[in-house]
């Protein structure tokens, strides 16, 4: 009798609606899983036509062309003698789901529908499908005659079961059921299931390892996900339980799909079973020296782009960017260096040469990195010294530049046109003339950035563009401490759903892991965009000091606004408490209300935001993650008289004389 069964899991680097990649990427993963031994194999979410097609799922092509692909993957001899777990879109009664395709030689076993569906923050899957709500049931299902001439069936079960093969049960779930509370893995293991699948689309975000492992196990308790597992200390571990045994005594059955194929061997008394996986949690600042770099280098190779061109301003966020560039470089040639052949080819194509083998990660980045500092009469020695020496320190190709010339021929024409100069506040001008002096140079940076991107490589003799990185924070977003159509516009940013605090933490992490001395200068200098005239040459304009409050503070009223589903009124609330060792109730009532202020004034520059890599559940993101008005009454005089009533509460039981007005 056998009692050990190898089964394989998988992780695909699927992409939307490209059907002869991701049929590839799928077969390849079969073949590896039958070479290791496997009887089993699972593979990811709605692999066949790719999770993020959004609304290409309401679209008849997306169904007939994940059925052509079910077609060959039936059809293909590397799906033969191991069970096959696909996911794909399938249309039964006219109602589309999110489902699981099991077949075995040239079978379908099960088309086992997603019962519990992902609409939270990125997801809209209620948009696209809808849930299974038959629990324990399955009804017939009839097949497209493309697939009917592959497998010789007419139907096939559809709905929610489990698969018993000769020597153990199977059963199966799709991402978002594992989170819930009460997910289908519960009541199935209390009637005999002994292996759990889970096939996930689920996203990177930060510190989110802990609550993924911790689901896993508490799913799973004896059964850790491993490649060959003993059934035997499952049974065991589970019969000497017996408050369990009492529950599964009384539980209502699953349909039982019958499969006339064992995943184990019946001569496996040698067959060594793995041991559990010690999971390697990473840091914050390691997941963003890992997570962001792999981002960037898969839209590169998918883009067919020469490379990255970032403007190097010699900031924080800036210069957290180009180490994450640099980051992606030493991944790469690790990669290449261990013999990835799929990486090296990817390389070759992106600098269009044949033969050519990154040295090193700086020898690598001077070919697919351009930064570019780009000076104005504002700008101070410091963060140029800072730009270059970084730039010398990773290997990147750098440019300086300085704008003053376009800067003064826009204003000019503003000038001659209206018979007016606008002069910044130093110089007597007002804070419309000071805010429109600082766009102007932004905007042209933006500008001057997508001309060099398009046309650098080829004043080097070199072929391709590049694509522009931008390096707006998260916070910044939030607050909208950034010019429309500035360098925070570009085609993606790797930073974008990233806080100022973790970025400081990660440029400490890179200085002290890579030895990039330049980044302690970086590190230790006070924000600033240098939009401002300087005073002695000094910088006299802080990032801080122009939001009227600090990154830190910035951060806290991102994660209530967002995480905690805080309007003003409540986050004033949690504030008071909160904050009460350090401000009294009118302060933080201030606060609050300046921080809605700007939000609301500046919330129509996330409907342009670029984007970016999401890695916080407090990012702003108007284009999937956070649906808002961008247009706001950005007096709040509801709301903000709620606050009013409530600071002269909390006063007048302190005793403090009471004002009409909180500003």
């Amino acid at each position: 009798m056998g009692r050990t069964a190898t089964v394989a899991t998988c992780a695909l680097n699927q992409w939307a609606l490209d059907f002869d990649g991701n049929l590839a990427r799928i077969l390849k993963s079969i073949e590896i899983a039958k070479y290791k031994g496997a009887r089993y194999r699972l593979g990811p979410e709605l692999e066949i036509c790719g999770y993020g097609c959004s609304d290409h799922y309401y679209e008849s092509d997306t169904l007939l062309h994940s059925f052509e692909v079910l077609a060959k993957l039936l059809e293909s001899p590397a799906t033969q003698d191991i069970i096959c777990d696909v996911g794909m879109p399938v249309m039964c009664r006219n109602v589309r789901y999110n489902c699981r395709v099991i077949f075995l030689n040239k079978k379908i076993l099960l088309i086992r529908p997603k019962m519990i569906l992902a609409n939270t923050g990125n997801y809209r899957e209620l948009r696209w499908f809808t849930p299974w709500n038959r629990a324990r049931f399955v009804e017939e299902y009839f097949l497209p005659r493309m697939i009917q001439e592959v497998t010789g069936q007419e139907t096939v079960p559809f709905g929610d079961a489990v698969l018993a093969t000769k020597d153990t049960c199977l059963g199966s779930e799709i991402c978002e059921e594992l989170w819930a509370p009460n997910s289908p893995h519960i009541e199935m293991g209390l009637d005999g299931v002994e292996i759990f699948t889970n096939s996930s689309g689920s996203h990177h975000v930060l510190r989110k390892a802990h609550t993924r492992v911790n689901v896993v196990n508490s799913a799973t308790a004896k059964e850790v996900l491993v490649a060959t597992l003993d059934l035997e200390d499952v049974r065991s571990y589970r019969a000497e339980i017996s408050c369990r045994n009492l529950e599964a005594s009384k539980v209502n059955s699953y349909p039982r799909i019958k499969v006339n194929f064992a995943l184990s061997c019946s001569d496996d008394i040698c067959v060594p079973t793995c041991e559990p996986i010690q999971w390697r949690y990473h840091s914050p600042e390691e997941e963003i020296c890992l997570g962001p770099a792999c981002w960037l280098w898969d839209y590169l190779r998918r883009s067919n782009q020469a490379g990255f061109l970032l403007p190097l301003s010699g900031g924080i966020d800036s210069s957290a960017t180009a180490c994450i560039v640099y980051s992606m470089c030493r991944q790469v040639c690790l990669a290449v260096k261990n013999g990835n052949q799929g990486v090296l080819a990817d390389v070759r194509r992106i600098v269009n040469d044949e033969t050519y083998t990154p040295e090193d990660s700086q020898e690598f980045c001077g070919h697919i990195f351009t930064t570019c500092y780009m000076a104005s009469e504002n700008s101070s020695q410091d963060t140029y010294n800072r730009a270059k020496l970084l730039a010398e320190q990773i290997g990147s190709y750098h440019i300086n530049l300085n704008l003053d010339v376009a800067v003064k021929a826009i204003v000019g024409i503003f000038s001659m046109v209206m018979g007016r100069s606008p002069q910044f506040r130093v110089y007597g001008g007002s804070s419309r003339e000071n805010l429109a002096l600082q766009n102007v140079q932004a905007r042209i940076r933006m500008v001057l950035a997508y001309l060099f991107a398009q046309l650098s490589h080829w004043a080097r003799g070199m072929p391709g563009g590049l694509l522009v990185l931008g390096s707006a924070n998260v916070d910044e977003s939030l607050h909208g401490y950034l010019t429309k159509y500035d360098c925070s516009s570009a085609d993606i940013n790797p930073i974008g759903g990233i806080s100022k605090t973790d970025l400081r933490s990660f440029i400490q992490y890179f200085m002290e892991n890579f030895q990039l001395t330049a980044l302690r200068s970086i590190i230790s200098a006070p924000p600033t965009a240098e939009l401002e005239p300087l005073a002695d040459g000094q910088v006299s304009q802080t990032d801080e000091e122009d939001m009227g409050m600090t990154y830190t503070e910035l951060s806290v009223y991102g994660k209530l606004r967002k995480m905690a589903k805080a309007g003003p009124y409540t986050m004033f609330c949690k504030l008071i408490n909160m904050w009460k060792e350090i401000c009294t109730p009118r302060e933080v009532a201030s606060k609050v209300k300046h921080f809605f202020r700007m939000y609301s004034i500046n919330r129509h520059k996330m409907t342009t935001l670029t984007p970016a890599y999401h890695a916080e559940n407090y990012s702003p993101e108007d284009n999937r993650f956070d649906l808002r008005p961008f247009l706001y009454n950005s007096t709040w005089s509801w709301q903000f008289r709620s606050i009013d009533k409530q600071v002269s509460n909390l006063e007048s039981k302190e005793g403090k004389p009471v004002l009409e007005d909180v500003d």
